[in-house]
């Protein structure tokens, strides 16, 4: 359970803007900005929010459709 919420945490965190990646011709590096960390995950879960309800919005939109085949 708790492997979980810090997985889900570091996903905020990335889809926010919190980690960034970078790279030099030797090695790769994940830098986290401890500054911006909290307002990244709330962001990251802000755009997960506004994404899944506008799949719900457009779901609503569907209900007038026939997806019937004729043979």
């Amino acid at each position: 359970m708790i492997k979980f919420i810090l997985s889900v945490i570091i996903i905020l965190a990335l889809i926010g803007g919190a980690v960034q990646f970078v790279s030099t011709p030797e090695s790769w590096a994940l830098v986290v900005n401890k500054e911006v960390a909290l307002h990244s995950i709330q962001n990251g879960a802000m755009i997960v929010f506004e994404f899944f309800e506008g799949l719900i919005a457009d779901a609503d939109q569907i209900k007038g459709v026939d997806l019937t085949v004729e043979k």
